[in-house]
């Protein structure tokens, strides 16, 4: 399938176009999510796709969605674009593969980060306090060092920018008492599951985010959930605390992005075929393990 950067679906209202998802209106209480083939880096979405992306995105979510099912419901209605509204059919060379058709949900205020590793703004912070978000850590960790036990690291999300890493009290004004602590629960009963069958096909699931939304009275798992996009994957054979890690995600384009004399503002930099084909492969890699299967 042809990558594809942007979608056009005349006939439902767009909601929002962000670095990688297009959200359109269907109805008062469904949305439909379409992952196209975008790549943001360093806050900005680069000119170029990564083919396959969005389908990688759309399926792993697929996939955790239901291996998940038994810790906590989701918004999934259908991914099937033959069960979809039917002037959407008409789409199916965007939609078909890479779009879940979902409840509209009030998303909660709070990013909630599971970590079971030391690394990216954790490990900035440890080094400076010994703490992640305020929870003390026990001294002598280095980079990557595994944790002695997940932690919950809730973060607010910004508007422009990276998102804020926020400690637990903020959270609960933010989200209310008992609905922090439900999303902390949560969050640290998806994570160890997720992060026992990764390992099991070879990844090391470091750290992850979540997003949670209330669909009438019921709190659901909302977004997509587990992918390269919203986690650290790394591969555990190469595993070596110590230093940065080899991942499954867009690094080798930050990589790429960092060796150039670019000041990290709009508009991005091309980026050429080796590069857009390496960071392809991270992706499908990823799928590949986890799902034990091709694309």
């Amino acid at each position: 399938m042809p990558a594809l950067m942007q979608t056009s679906i005349p006939e439902l209202p767009l909601l929002a176009r962000g670095k990688v998802r297009d959200i359109y209106a269907v109805g008062e209480d469904r949305l439909l999510l379409v992952a196209t083939d975008r790549i943001s880096a360093f806050d900005c979405v680069l000119p170029d796709p990564i083919p396959d992306k969005g389908r990688i995105l759309t399926q792993l979510s697929l996939f955790w969605f239901d291996f998940l099912g038994g810790i906590t419901p989701n918004h999934l209605i259908t991914a099937k674009v033959d069960e979809y509204p039917e002037p959407l059919r008409a789409y199916r060379d965007q939609l078909e593969g890479r779009s879940m058709l979902v409840r509209r949900a009030r998303m909660v205020e709070v990013e909630c980060v599971a970590r079971g590793y030391l690394a990216g703004s954790g490990w900035k912070e440890y080094r400076a306090s010994q703490t992640v978000c305020g929870i003390p850590l026990p001294p002598g960790l280095r980079e990557c060092s595994r944790l002695p036990e997940p932690v919950f690291t809730p973060a607010r999300k910004a508007q422009s920018g990276h998102d804020e890493n926020i400690p637990f009290s903020k959270a609960e004004s933010l989200a209310g008492r008992e609905t922090a602590a439900r999303l902390r629960d949560l969050t640290l009963a998806i994570y160890p599951r997720a992060a026992a069958y990764a390992e099991t096909r070879g990844i090391i699931l470091a750290d992850t985010k979540f997003e949670f939304g209330w669909v009438n009275s019921q709190l659901v798992l909302a977004d997509e959930i587990l992918t390269p996009d919203s986690s650290r994957f790394w591969p555990a054979d190469a595993y070596e605390p110590g230093k940065p890690q080899p991942s499954f995600d867009k690094q080798y384009v930050r990589d790429y992005l960092e060796s150039l004399a670019w000041n990290k503002q709009p508009p991005a930099p091309q980026l050429p075929p080796d590069v857009i084909e390496k960071t392809a492969e991270k992706y499908r890699e990823a799928y590949r393990r986890l799902v034990g299967k091709p694309l």
